[in-house]
């Protein structure tokens, strides 16, 4: 049952005060009309408990902005939402493309830097954030006492003589919440075995981080990735301001899940009282990276559950922990994506790591 504005609301209440569930709540296609951005595909989530975020079928179910009681939460790059045609498959392709928003999913079958594996040139992060979806459909209807947005589609990362992968996502919230749920299947399409690589580029921006925002998370052992990243890595919990020539920072996280096999990790800003958390099952998504890049103009923090590091598919193959799918095989992956909205909420989280 949604609690809305201090009060629990059953749905015949509601239906009494409100003609049409959109003034309070609801789900909305729409497409941009302007820029890079002009004709991509959006679907705008309200769910009346203050979150709004907007889903992206033009450009691989990815979250686009999102937002809190109007404070944002997001980072945005300086390009904007750009429409999947302006993506390049080089190696510098995904950066050209790159518009940040709350998720951008890396893969499916190509993760962190450009690379070369097996005589195959491979390009920054993949492709999959640069492949329209299919199938999308939106529902905003009553399950018993609960109201039910979701936005649903599948992608599809094929070529004629390659792997054929379909990602099948659905995002959804209920009236009233602030956090929203992430439900991927993978399917392996093809009658050979397939490289799977997939992470969840979770981008952060100002307000929410800012100089002494806080990253909260049950890491039993932090690895730099390089030797940038091993100058700071006593320091890779906090934050700075903005800072001229900030290098492009990445820590691997050894994480303790809890005892249902869930990890959560959250950047919060104390004194704003906020936080954004993510909870992630850990089976399927073993590693989690953190990305800072707190640079001038581009500030941004990066939570990232994985099932790969962020070195290419040809360094992953060469650890050994390169992930495969199976011909016909599926893999499951679960999120949530929340705020914490309050002191008592990021010492209840706090508490919950111990």
């Amino acid at each position: 049952m949604p609690e809305l504005w201090g009060r629990t609301v059953t749905k015949e209440e509601l239906r009494r005060y409100c003609g049409r569930m959109e003034q309070i709540a609801g789900v909305r296609k729409f497409v941009y009309a302007q820029g890079k951005a002009a004709g991509l595909e959006g679907v705008e989530v309200r769910t009346g408990g203050g979150l709004r975020f907007i889903v992206l079928p033009g450009r691989g179910m990815d979250i686009g902005l999102a937002e809190f009681r109007g404070m944002p939460l997001s980072f945005m790059a300086p390009l904007g939402e750009s429409a999947a045609q302006f993506f390049g498959s080089d190696e510098q392709g995904f950066v050209r493309n790159f518009s940040g928003g709350l998720l951008i999913t890396c893969g499916l079958s190509q993760v962190g830097s450009p690379n070369e594996d097996e005589g195959q040139k491979l390009g920054q992060h993949g492709l999959i954030s640069n492949i329209p979806a299919e199938r999308v459909s939106c529902r905003a209807q009553w399950e018993r006492e609960d109201y039910v947005m979701s936005v649903e589609g599948e992608v599809r990362e094929t070529s004629l003589f390659e792997p054929n992968l379909l990602l099948r996502r659905r995002v959804w919230t209920r009236l009233g919440e602030n956090r929203l749920f992430l439900e991927d299947q993978v399917v392996n399409e093809s009658f050979y075995p397939a490289p799977l690589m997939l992470l969840y580029h979770i981008n952060i921006g100002f307000p929410v981080l800012d100089q002494d925002s806080v990253l909260l998370a049950p890491s039993r052992a932090v690895e730099p990735r390089d030797e940038v990243a091993a100058r700071t890595v006593e320091s890779c919990r906090t934050y700075r301001q903005p800072t001229p020539d900030f290098p492009d920072t990445v820590y691997y996280h050894d994480m303790q899940a809890d005892g249902d096999g869930w990890v959560q990790a959250a950047l919060v800003n104390e004194r704003l009282g906020t936080g954004v958390y993510v909870r992630y099952e850990q089976k399927n998504l073993p590693y989690f990276v953190q990305w800072k890049y707190t640079n001038l103009g581009n500030y941004v923090a990066a939570l990232e559950p994985a099932n790969c590091h962020v070195e290419g598919r040809a360094r992953e193959r060469e650890r050994g922990t390169l992930s495969f799918l199976a011909p016909w095989e599926e893999r499951n992956f679960r999120l949530e994506i929340g705020v914490l909205e309050s002191e008592e909420a990021i010492r209840a989280f706090t508490d919950a790591l111990h």
